[in-house]
């Protein structure tokens, strides 16, 4: 069984199971949202909607939220000094379909546990490994000075004496 649902301006063809990326929807992430715009659900008759089927919805856990890539949008008038450069990124909600709901049904699954991390067991100590010896700590390096000490403190530089002009021979 299929159906086409349309979500953010744009259709989607799903079937259970399905990733899609879509517009974002409201919803935190782990829950089931229903999406109830429905076109048309399909099967062994299929049924269109005029223009949504009655009672049709889709159910989706929500897997994620995210941005999606840069695009930018670049405009130039030649000859004209005039150039404009915006950028935007998308707003995207990751969803799973977990059913087709006909009939006005309610979403029967629930949301999918998440895996669970497996921690690793300690090792034992044993003879084989070598004990870590404890971090020792490098000394600070002294302070330097603020610039404005170093200055009054730090004898004056003399300027170098001028060389005389050499004078021009008149002819």
């Amino acid at each position: 069984m299929f159906a086409v649902i349309k979500t953010g301006g744009r259709q989607y063809r799903v079937v259970p199971d399905d990733v899609l990326e879509i517009t974002k929807i409201p919803g935190d992430v782990g829950t089931i949202v229903q999406l109830g715009e429905v076109l048309v659900v399909g099967g062994d008759a299929p049924v269109l909607g005029t223009p949504f089927v009655k009672g049709a919805s889709v159910a989706a856990e929500v897997l994620d939220h995210k941005r999606g890539p840069k695009v930018i949008a670049f405009k130039k008038r030649r000859r004209k000094n005039s150039k404009r450069k915006r950028g935007y990124r998308d707003e995207l909600t990751l969803i799973r379909v977990t059913e087709i709901l006909t009939d006005g049904k309610a979403p029967s699954v629930g949301p999918r546990p998440k895996k669970a991390k497996v921690a690793k067991a300690p090792e034992a100590e044993g003879e084989d490994k070598p004990a870590k010896k404890p971090a020792t700590k490098k000394a600070a390096a002294p302070k330097a000075k603020s610039s404005k000490a170093a200055a009054e403190k730090a004898p004056a530089k003399k300027a170098p004496a001028k060389k005389p002009a050499a004078k021009k021979a008149d002819k």
